[in-house]
C-alpha cells in the first residue's frame, strides 16, 4: 500500500510507546495479541525520548536503544520504529504523538498500547480530554492482575493474550548483577548487549 492509500484508508493502527530500554520479549509478545485481536494492519513502535514519569532515570542513548529495537523488529513486516519523540527531544507528550497520528491517519482509528501500572493514572496526562478524543487506550495486562478500569472519558479495552512477567528494569538488574537474559530478549538483542557492555 502506497503512502497516499495508507493516508486515506481507514485502518486500525496500533501505537506502542515506551522506552524500550531495552526492548524485550514481553514487548513483542504484546504487539502480536494486539494485532490479533484488534486486526491491526499496522503497529508503530515509538521510542520516547525521555518519560515525564521517570525524570530522574534517564534510558541509555537513543542510538543504543534503536539499535536493538531494530534487531529486535527484524522481519516484522507489519510494524515499523517511529523515530518522531527522538527527533522532537525533552521530555515525550503523548497527545504530541496522537495528534500527529490522527493528522498522518485521519480516516483511521487509533489504538495506543499502556501498561495496566499507567491506566489508573491516564486523567493525570497533558491535556486527557485531547488524548481521550484522539486515540482508544489499550490495557496491557499484568500476569496475574485484574483488568483495571480507564478513568472517564477514556475508552479501551484490555488484551486477553500472552502477559508476561518480565520488565525493561529487571533485565537491566539482571545484566548489572551478571545474570543471563538469555529468553528474555531476543537473542539478537542480547547479543548485541553483551558485545557492547550495555546496562553495566
Amino acid at each position: 500500500m502506497d503512502a497516499l492509500t495508507l493516508k486515506t484508508s481507514k485502518l486500525s493502527l496500533g501505537l506502542f510507546g515506551g522506552s524500550f530500554d531495552p526492548v524485550h520479549l514481553g514487548h513483542l509478545l504484546v504487539t502480536q495479541a494486539a494485532r490479533e485481536e484488534l486486526s491491526l494492519y499496522r503497529i508503530f513502535f515509538i521510542p520516547t525520548a525521555q518519560s515525564p514519569f521517570k525524570p530522574s532515570t534517564p534510558p541509555i542513548p537513543a542510538s543504543e536503544r534503536l539499535r536493538l529495537l531494530r534487531l529486535a523488529l527484524a522481519g516484522e513486516t507489519r510494524t515499523e520504529i517511529d523515530t518522531q519523540e527522538l527527533d522532537r527531544g525533552g521530555v515525550s507528550y503523548t497527545v504530541d504523538t496522537l495528534r500527529h497520528y490522527s493528522s498522518l491517519f485521519p480516516n483511521s482509528a487509533l489504538y495506543y498500547l499502556i501498561g495496566a501500572d499507567h491506566a489508573a493514572q491516564l486523567s493525570k496526562w497533558r491535556e486527557a480530554d485531547e488524548l481521550a478524543r484522539l486515540a482508544e487506550f489499550i490495557v496491557i495486562p499484568r500476569p496475574g492482575g485484574g483488568a483495571p478500569d480507564l478513568p472517564p472519558p477514556f475508552r479501551g479495552r484490555t488484551l486477553t493474550g500472552f502477559s508476561m512477567a518480565v520488565s525493561s528494569s529487571q533485565i537491566r538488574a539482571r545484566i548489572r548483577s551478571g545474570q543471563r537474559i538469555n529468553h528474555l530478549v531476543p537473542a539478537a538483542v542480547a547479543e548485541a548487549i553483551g558485545n557492547n557492555r550495555l546496562y553495566l
